[in-house]
């Protein structure tokens, strides 16, 4: 897995963690237990923190980055994932902040400074943009996004099966690895 350090700072993994061999994670980056990031994901933590929380999947071909402090911003954005987050595939976030119970859909891209509260599902290719903030219990479409209705409560308790099933999918690729190794050795 290819864990790079950046500036004195290597990225920090919870247990059972899975990161494919093809993704990249580097610099300041926290990962939380039962995580897990997908073929040709880039994490780059080079220039401000990057957190994500337990029970996340990054998936395929997505992009994380921050922005970084300069005299146009001078205390940049970090980026910050909660717990129980899925990241769709190829989805661009950039010094954003997503909370808890978030579904990301493929291909969204969400800006610096924005802010997604607990419990939302933003819809495949949306766009948010900087600095928006997306209220939590909604679903947004769109780009540039907006709430399109207040999510059922099936939606709401599909953000428990959605993390639990990406943790039982990641569980069964370390035993493959671990599996692999043992027969390396």
């Amino acid at each position: 897995m290819p864990i790079k350090s950046f500036r004195g700072n290597t990225p920090q993994m919870g247990e059972r963690v899975w990161v494919d061999d093809s993704a990249v994670v580097i610099g300041d980056v926290n990962i939380g237990d039962d995580s897990s990031v997908w073929p040709l994901v880039a994490i780059r933590g080079d220039m401000h923190s990057i957190r994500i929380g337990a029970r996340t999947s990054i998936q395929d071909n997505s992009c994380l980055h921050i922005t970084h402090a300069s005299t146009y911003k001078p205390e940049g954005h970090p980026l910050s994932i909660g717990d129980d987050v899925t990241v769709g595939h190829m989805a661009m976030l950039h010094g954003c902040t997503i909370g808890n119970k978030v579904l990301v859909g493929m291909s969204t891209t969400i800006l610096d400074g924005a802010i997604v509260e607990d419990e939302v599902i933003i819809g495949a290719g949306s766009l948010v943009p900087p600095g928006k903030r997306l209220e939590s219990g909604y679903l947004y479409l769109g780009s540039p996004v907006k709430q399109a209705r207040p999510l059922s409560e099936k939606e709401i308790e599909y953000f428990q099966y959605a993390g639990l099933n990406y943790v039982k999918l990641k569980d069964e690729y370390l035993a493959e690895s671990e599996l692999i190794s043992k027969n390396i050795d």
